[in-house]
């Protein structure tokens, strides 16, 4: 139920914004996954508080859950904002990086460890994070592809959704 968790939070953080669930090959589907729930809840979270934070009010963002093309569970979280600079976008989840260094954290920015510590989860979980081009435009999507395989805690959880 992280999918679900994570659209009704980004709801919360910005009522006015469209945030809807989708599935990756088109209905969504149970994707199941075994690891540490509160570790992938973490990633879930961070990867839609980043979208929210850095988009404009208003920008549109999409949680889309499904199994790729390796049968591996996957989750994207889509936005539609401005973009992101591809050089920049290599470097995102570095520990302590900023695409703008001139944001200060309470003005927007934080202190650049957020995707950093997606990325130390996903990899715990034999997992792979990154960003693509988003479709339809704007900034690139952030996503996840845990392998559905235990961790060393691990937890048993649904993250597909409803819209």
């Amino acid at each position: 139920m992280l999918a679900v968790d994570a659209v009704q939070d980004a709801r919360a953080l910005d009522p006015a914004r469209r945030v809807r669930m989708l599935g990756l090959a088109g209905d969504l589907e149970p994707t199941i996954v075994e690891g540490d729930e509160a570790k992938l809840r973490q990633v879930v979270t961070n990867l839609v508080g980043n979208a929210v934070i850095h988009t404009p009010a208003g920008t549109d963002i999409e949680i889309a859950v499904g199994s790729g093309a390796t049968g591996r569970a996957r989750l994207e979280v889509r936005d539609h904002g401005g973009g992101v600079d591809p050089v920049k976008a290599r470097k995102v989840f570095e520990r302590f990086y900023r695409a703008d260094p001139s944001r200060v954290r309470g003005t927007g920015g934080g202190n650049g460890l957020g995707l950093a510590i997606v990325a130390a989860i996903v990899e715990a979980h034999h997992g792979q994070v990154g960003v693509a081009a988003t479709p339809g435009g704007g900034r690139p999507s952030s996503w996840i592809c845990p392998q559905q395989t235990p961790s060393q805690n691990p937890a048993l959880f649904d993250i597909r959704g409803i819209d």
